[in-house]
């Protein structure tokens, strides 16, 4: 077993009820997470320690669960995972109720805002409102820090127990270069060991600094957001930034005030926050799974299936759930959840409150997939579907979106932001980031149809009927069909297009042969887009 998944890996045998397939199919997910999301069949066979034909038959019961794809020899993570994380993060409520306030005091401040939760003897980030700069953090939520390498790690070891203590000298002692972590580089030989010393200083003071304890040149600041009614630690808010920029002492200075007023805010929404309304969970899932054995036979592992589904039993309204919600959930056999459940606890995603009858997810859900799709961007989720798309229509499809700094709706811009080609001799063929007239293309119409006001009687036509076709207009023998994407409030924020010439395709056969295909192209994008989305930004170039 690789050294870097010391962490994630429990020691001693599983109990004698915990799903094997499940195990074996978690163990796929954390490999393909900590190699950035994509890693070949044998790869993966080498890095589990799984024979290949169990690899093919998880990798296909994920792909047909949506969770990857199989992309000519490799196995590629697809944003439909994020459910999986998405049901952590939508069950703790916090990134909900308090990203607005981070996002808020990255723009004041000009610097980088995270907030943290602790995850055993590590943290592990929730959210991040980076700086766009050449120098700027490159942490993703979801990744898990050594707590003594960071600032918030002294806030919650202030209210560890003598056994948390014990877990983390075990760790250190058995990991001396931080290899579980793959977040952040190996541990320097001369780093200081003084984590005690500093939990101390951090439970006097209430606030640590990180003074490049990570790597050189990063420093950063962090103030614990409190809990209301009991007082404990919910999760750490802390500025970021890099030593050009601002010392540690100066970051203390002046930084440190600001970021008390905004959590002393964070506090207060916590505290205001309304008692949340249990969502409806995912529906039908078990019979789906039931469904899909029946098509494929022996290639897909049907426990494994059942397995996730009870992960997005939880949720907002549903962060903790009995054995009994989470079996009504799912429409799973009580004995079948509970299977599940015991498998999730052995293998730390899934920890019993107080009176061992409810359980709840806990941060290392996240390690399924979510760090290396938190950072993606709208051509990159697009990608993949517009190749299947130019592969099933033999035509060149393309994404994009109105170009910025472009004025009136008369001198807008588009900008190519993906596009899909095909091997026929006679195609269109335009560069990523090419810019062109917005009004004379039917990805520029469809766009300036949502953006642009008042409407013209063409552009309104083109809102009315949700599509824009446009016939030799940007140049002779160009024809082309667009449809919107929209992000989850309902807003569109790019145009598909597939592109075509005259005398392959009638306009009567490019409204019934190609419309209905386009617009189904452009709802796969979609939902992965408000997939990924959900708690993270996903720029649209």
């Amino acid at each position: 077993m690789p050294a870097n998944t010391a962490q994630h890996d429990v020691a001693g045998g599983p109990p004698a009820e915990a799903v094997a397939p499940l195990i074996r199919g978690i163990a796929v997910l954390r490999r393909l997470t900590e190699a950035g999301g994509t890693l070949s069949p044998s790869a993966l066979e080498r890095a589990t320690g799984l024979a290949r034909s169990t690899v093919d038959r998880i990798t296909a019961t994920l792909a047909r669960m949506g969770h990857v794809r199989l992309d000519g020899r490799d196995v590629v993570l697809t944003p439909r995972v994020m459910e999986l994380g998405n049901a952590y993060l939508a069950a703790l409520r916090l990134p909900a109720l308090l990203d607005a306030r981070a996002d808020a005091l990255a723009d004041e401040l000009d610097e980088s805002v995270s907030l943290a939760v602790a995850d055993l003897d590590g943290i592990r980030f929730i959210h991040q409102a980076t700086r766009r700069r050449a120098m700027s953090v490159s942490f993703r939520i979801g990744d898990l820090l050594p707590a003594e390498r960071t600032a918030p790690g002294p806030l919650f070891a202030a209210e560890w127990t003598e056994a948390d203590w014990q877990r983390w000298r075990s760790r250190r002692a058995s990991d001396p270069e931080d290899a579980a972590f793959p977040a952040v580089p190996p541990r320097p030989p001369s780093a200081a060991d003084d984590f005690d010393q500093r939990t101390a200083q951090a439970r006097r003071n209430g606030w640590a600094l990180d003074d490049q304890l990570i790597e050189p040149g990063l420093v950063a600041v962090s103030v614990p957001v409190r809990e209301p009614g009991t007082g404990r630690t919910a999760c750490v808010a802390s500025v970021v930034s890099h030593t050009s920029r601002h010392t540690a002492s100066g970051l203390r200075t002046a930084l440190l005030p600001r970021l008390r007023t905004a959590v002393a805010a964070m506090e207060a929404d916590l505290r205001e926050a309304a008692t949340p309304r249990p969502g409806p969970p995912l529906s039908g899932l078990a019979t789906w799974t039931t469904a899909s054995k029946h098509e494929l036979g022996r290639e897909f592992v049907e426990s494994l299936a059942r397995g996730l589904t009870v992960l997005t039993a939880f949720g907002e309204g549903r962060s903790a759930l009995t054995l009994a919600e989470v079996a009504r959930a799912t429409g799973l056999a009580r004995a079948t959840a509970r299977r599940a459940l015991i498998t999730y606890e052995y293998l730390g995603l899934v920890t019993t409150v107080a009176d061992h009858r409810t359980f709840t997810l806990t941060p290392r859900v996240l390690d399924l997939g979510f760090p290396p799709l938190s950072r993606t961007t709208l051509p990159r989720l697009a990608e993949p579907h517009l190749r299947a798309l130019a592969d099933q229509l033999h035509e060149p499809t393309a994404l994009a979106v109105l170009a910025p700094g472009t004025g009136r709706a008369a001198d807008a811009e588009i900008q190519y932001t993906a596009g899909a080609g095909t091997s026929r001799v006679l195609t269109v063929e335009i560069a990523v980031g090419a810019r062109l007239p917005a009004s004379s293309t039917s990805l520029g119409r469809v766009l300036l149809a949502d953006a642009a006001r008042p409407l013209s009687p063409a552009l309104a036509e083109v809102r009315a009927q949700g599509y824009a076709l446009v016939d030799q207009e940007l140049e002779s023998g160009l024809r082309s069909l667009a449809v919107p994407v929209r992000d989850r409030a309902g807003r569109v924020i790019a145009a598909l297009n597939v592109a075509t010439h005259p005398a392959r395709r009638t306009l009567e056969e490019c409204v019934h042969d190609l419309l209905p295909t386009l617009h189904t192209t452009a709802d796969r994008i979609q939902t992965d887009l408000h997939t990924a989305s959900r708690f993270t930004r996903v720029p649209p170039a």
